[in-house]
């Protein structure tokens, strides 16, 4: 009988042991595939975070040239106003001018009569 007994529990033992690696080896499997499936959704987060922020970064490039361009346009307006501004003052100073200039040419002809 110990000739059959030994061979049973080494045979049991033997069994347990390979069912025990099975299982090891499928939740070393299942958490593989867990692994891999939260990799990937953390690299879709990257990517999209990635654009998210590329996005970002085109508005606001955008956003500054359209800044770049109201002032280069307010100063050019500026600039022209003030020019229109100048040409004024020189027209009203030339008539100013020329309107002392007369005065005093009626001044002097009706001192001299």
């Amino acid at each position: 009988m110990k000739k059959v007994v030994i061979p049973i529990m080494v045979m049991v033992l033997t069994l347990s042991v390979m069912v025990s690696c099975k299982e090891a080896a499928d939740k070393t499997k299942e958490a593989t595939e867990e692994a891999q499936q939260s990799l990937e959704e953390a690299g879709d987060n990257l990517k999209d975070a990635v654009d998210a922020v590329k996005d970002a970064g085109e508005n606001a490039k955008e956003a500054g040239e359209q800044a770049l361009d109201s002032l280069k346009k307010a100063g050019e307006e500026t600039l022209e106003k003030a020019k229109e501004m100048g040409d004024e003052l020189k027209d009203a100073a030339n008539q100013t001018a020329e309107d002392l200039k007369k005065a005093a040419e009626e001044t002097k002809e009706e001192l001299e009569h």
